[in-house]
């Protein structure tokens, strides 16, 4: 069973429950406009399910509220960010934003931000980057959260390590490639856990070999409205793409946890998220106004490609993302009932009212 929230309501509800649980008015709007958006995005691994887990996470400072971040190295075309363990929705969009200022003075820009709380769906700062016209690059780990096995092996040694890639298209919204190197992040494990869509056949791998979607694999016994805690579970998620997909997640350790001074990911450190952000400005590289029309000619040409049998189009990076948003923005943000009973009950913890949860829910 679900229940249907119109996604500003919910935004809503998200921000008052940061804002009780000690948060600035200013970063309980973040947490919620970036929550829900991944939500409209039909990213809900990184949507309001992780409200419980952040919100457990501020109570034990393990992330800290409003920071303001720490440049370490500041050159005109590089930048060493740390982020003081605060929220990833306040740390990344300063470091973003630095990357963004230095790329539009030279061309090009590269910035580590390291010690960041969860970040959110990465494609939110490709999308930032691309709404002024620059290209991104982005390699990230999450230091701590050891949960991927390599190809070939059954013990967790990676973290979900995304990467994404996001271009700007005058005029249109941007092409964003955005993914977990593993079968499933994290949080589609968490989501399926809580009521939500079922896990891919084989996404996970037990310690014995066997392959699994059953999410007490990654987290042990649990019940409906309790904690998740992957520390519990026997088993792993699987790296996507065999060989190749394990590779990429081995590089977005080395480059987004590694370089950044973040660490790559091992147990017994503390979560956090680092990453390695290129920024390139296209009008400095392509002088003859090349790169928008081939990016048009090429989409189409991909588009128009003949399907198998079952596959209505052949759709490019960020398709599914618009046609979600646009559905769930006018038909309202569905969740599973225990997703939302974890969020209710996190709610009641920190100190909202029973009227703003039931406006949350009306």
């Amino acid at each position: 069973m679900t229940v249907t929230l119109k996604a500003e309501a919910l935004e809503a509800f998200v921000a008052d429950i940061f804002v009780s649980a000690g948060c600035s008015t200013e970063e309980g709007g973040r947490i919620g406009r970036y929550l829900v958006s991944a939500n409209l995005s039909g990213h809900d691994s990184h949507g309001v399910v992780r409200v419980p887990r952040y919100a457990t996470q501020k109570k034990n400072g393990t992330v800290v509220a409003d920071v303001t971040v720490e440049v370490v190295v500041d050159t005109p075309v590089i930048a060493v960010v740390d982020g003081k363990y605060g929220f990833g929705q306040t740390v990344t969009p300063q470091a973003i934003r630095i990357g963004i200022d230095k790329c539009k003075k030279n061309g090009l820009s590269a910035v580590t931000l390291r010690n960041a709380g969860h970040v959110g769906r990465v494609g939110d700062w490709a999308e930032m980057a691309a709404a002024e016209g620059l290209v991104s690059i982005h390699f990230v780990n999450a230091s701590g959260s050891v949960l991927v096995a390599p190809y070939g092996g059954v013990d967790r040694r990676f973290s979900t390590a995304p990467y994404c890639v996001g271009i700007p298209r005058p005029g249109q919204d941007p092409l964003v490639l955005d993914f977990a190197t593993s079968i499933v992040a994290e949080g589609k494990v968490l989501v399926a856990s809580r009521g939500g869509k079922k896990l891919p056949t084989g996404a996970l791998v037990d310690a014995d070999g066997t392959l699994s979607e059953e999410p007490s694999v990654l987290y042990g016994p649990y019940t409906p409205d309790g904690p998740r805690d992957h520390t519990k579970g026997t088993g792993a998620i699987r790296a996507f793409g065999e060989h190749k997909g394990s590779g990429l997640a081995f590089i977005c350790e080395l480059l987004g946890g590694a370089l950044t001074g973040t660490g790559a990911t091992s147990g017994g450190r503390q979560f956090a998220n680092g990453m390695l952000a290129f920024y390139v400005d296209p009008k400095v590289i392509d002088t003859s106004n090349y790169f928008d029309d081939e990016i048009s000619r090429y989409t189409d040409f991909i588009r128009e490609t003949k399907t198998i049998a079952g596959v209505e189009s052949v759709l490019v990076p960020g398709d599914p993302e618009r046609k979600m948003r646009a559905e769930r923005t006018k038909n309202g943000v569905p969740l599973p009932d225990d997703t939302w009973a974890a969020i209710v009950n996190t709610a009641r913890e920190v100190g909202v009212s029973e009227t703003s949860i039931q406006r949350a829910a009306s």
